[in-house]
């Protein structure tokens, strides 16, 4: 049994135990009535393919931690979430609770479209487990919280699907809960809608409430989790910090992404001008750095192979997030300057980034080769990797020390 640790000597009990949970679902070929009448009986055995979504996972949670669920997409988060909300049952195993539960996981699963909003906040609130004088103690503060107003006693099936989701979660949130599970939805909404979200997880936090989030964001289980659970391929890869966690995280999916590189057959090679060959990210000695510290030198290597013979001609580099976000980029033409004349064969080009200042998590760096006329040649995506260790103490892509000089009473 994995035990998520607490502080020691707290004496928290343990409000959620997963005992040796598996769960497996049946996958069925034939899905039009035609097929299953004629595959009716024995045939139909080979038509249906048994998938496990979950292997014996066990663990524990004591109660107020905030524990972030990770994995790529297909490892079983989101089954395990609704196992452990009692939405599904497992297959085999056992999952024990104590106290009262939230769960967000499709936000607004028990509206009705021809309800008005009003109706749809009583008719959720007791699927959710509260009485009729609790959900009118708790009805001024759902609308307010909702930001619904006037369209309180509008149908929702006319509401939009911000109104729909910040009514949803408003509902979710007012429960009491002890337990609350949470299943991406704090990426939806606008931004001043997440930070209300965020606001609330962190009330609940202080209250001592249990969270279990499932996120693919790094930076949001830091900012939310102090402990985390990593799933691969149905089972526990991983049980401790979250900062640790995040990092088997990064690793189950670079592994995954080199996977999917070595298999991919490349059936027609176009042939370019330029091509941009590979990506290195060296330390200052130009050795490989794949754990790059805060204030550590860093040198993005690239390397260009050319067909034809160029007067000038141009690199850039990027270095993203997991999720996409430039956080930073340049190149020699935004540098002032170029690179000269260059005959046919390979040509090795290397920036220095002193004294990086890369907030904790996994990057990616992009290159690409441009010809005199600034026209894109080539472009190699995700050529290299790093990661900067995740530090409890600060989130964010920008590594800066901050320090608490006053406090006005």
């Amino acid at each position: 049994m994995n035990v998520i640790d607490v502080e020691p000597g707290t004496g928290h009990p343990e409000i959620v135990v997963v005992d040796d949970v598996s769960k497996h679902f049946i996958m069925r070929r034939d899905n039009s009535l035609k097929e299953r009448v004629v595959t009716f009986g024995r045939q139909g055995r080979i038509h249906r393919e048994k998938f496990d979504s979950l292997k014996n996972v066990s663990f524990s949670i004591p109660a107020g931690t905030s524990i972030g669920l990770m994995g790529p997409n297909g490892s079983g988060k989101s089954t395990l979430l609704k196992i452990i909300g009692g939405i599904i049952d497992p297959s085999s195993g056992s999952v024990r609770r104590r106290g009262r539960m939230a769960a967000l996981l499709e936000l607004g699963a028990g509206f009705h479209p021809d309800l008005s909003g009003r109706d749809n906040v009583y008719l959720n609130a007791s699927i959710l487990g509260l009485s009729k004088a609790e959900t009118d103690a708790q009805f001024d503060s759902i609308v307010a919280f909702a930001e619904i107003g006037d369209f309180i006693d509008t149908q929702v099936k006319f509401y939009s699907s911000g109104m729909y989701v910040r009514l949803a979660f408003a509902v979710a949130v007012h429960t009491d809960p002890d337990l609350l599970l949470v299943d991406e939805v704090l990426a939806v909404g606008d931004e001043a809608f997440q930070r209300k979200c965020m606001d609330k997880i962190r009330q609940f936090q202080n209250e001592g409430r249990t969270i279990i989030l499932v996120s693919h964001s790094a930076s949001q289980v830091m900012e939310v989790c102090d402990r985390g659970v990593v799933l691969h391929d149905g089972t526990v890869a991983y049980v401790g910090t979250a900062a640790d966690a995040t990092r088997v995280h990064r690793d189950i999916l670079e592994g995954r992404r080199k996977a999917n590189v070595a298999e991919t057959v490349v059936e027609e090679e176009q042939v370019k001008a330029s091509v941009v060959r590979s990506i290195e990210v060296l330390n200052s000695a130009r050795q490989p750095l794949k754990d790059v510290k805060p204030g550590e030198d860093m040198i993005i290597r690239i390397v260009v192979s050319h067909t034809d013979a160029h007067s000038r001609w141009y690199t850039t580099f990027s270095i993203d997030t997991p999720s996409g976000q430039q956080v930073f980029g340049t190149g020699v033409k935004r540098l002032g300057s170029y690179h000269s004349e260059i005959g046919s064969g390979e040509a090795t080009v290397e920036y220095l980034i002193p004294n990086s200042t890369f907030g904790g998590g996994q990057y990616f760096v992009n290159a690409d080769v441009l010809d005199a006329n600034n026209r894109r040649l080539d472009v190699l995506w995700q050529g290299a990797q790093f990661f900067v260790p995740m530090d409890e103490r600060r989130t964010g892509t920008l590594h800066a020390d901050a320090r608490l000089i006053s406090q006005v009473r």
